[in-house]
């Protein structure tokens, strides 16, 4: 069984520019994206990480420079382990990637979803169209900008948008189950521990 040092040293004897990325599970490298494909089909190819697991993003925040970080999850069913793989996207203002749909065709789905969500385009994939939201939608929810309420934009449906002559709202946040205070236990944050059986029409109950 190959071990995650062994992996580590192997990668970056065939990419030099690769380097270990701090993780507190498992295995994890970054590598610059104009040779992550590359890396992606050694590790496939050479190191037997045969599934792709995932494929997501993280934004760093608009005040950040790379601001996009696109992350590949791979496990090998020979070895039972995992490996994690990230690389920056070059523009902040565009983000793409390449995309590993050559390599796994299960990349189409997820990096669909990476795009709807994130607005990252990878480049080459076969059918990059949005997969949750609607064509159209003017905004990326997992973007930092991007509100927890969500924000108005205009139905998906203009006979709908015409008969109700209304948009998509915000939703309401007061109350959430997901609104949290600053210093608030994150127990008490969860679903379960909020009081969740009142709403803007119907007046919270006084405890007894």
């Amino acid at each position: 069984m190959t071990t995650n040092a062994a992996v580590i040293a192997s990668a970056q004897g065939r990419f030099p520019a690769a380097t270990e990325r701090p993780s507190a599970d498992h295995t994890a490298l970054n590598i610059p994206a104009g040779e992550a494909m590359l890396l992606l089909e050694y590790l496939r190819d050479a190191q037997d990480y045969d599934f792709l697991v995932d494929v997501t993003a993280i934004d760093w925040s608009a005040e950040q420079s790379p601001r996009f970080t696109v992350v590949w999850h791979l496990y090998s069913s020979l070895n039972h382990a995992y490996i994690r793989v990230a690389a920056n996207c070059t523009n902040d203002a565009e983000p793409t990637m390449p995309t590993a749909t050559t390599l796994w065709p299960a990349a189409d789905w997820h990096e669909r979803e990476t795009f709807d969500m994130f607005g990252i385009k990878f480049t080459g994939h076969p059918d990059l169209r949005r997969i949750l939201m609607w064509d159209g939608y003017p905004y990326f929810p997992l973007r930092k900008e991007f509100p927890l309420a969500g924000l108005p934009a205009d139905l998906p449906d203009f006979d709908v948008a015409a008969e109700t002559g209304t948009r998509l709202i915000s939703a309401p946040m007061a109350g959430g189950p997901f609104v949290a205070t600053p210093g608030e236990p994150m127990s008490e944050a969860e679903p379960r521990a909020k009081d969740e059986a009142w709403n803007e029409q119907r007046a919270k109950p006084e405890k007894a």
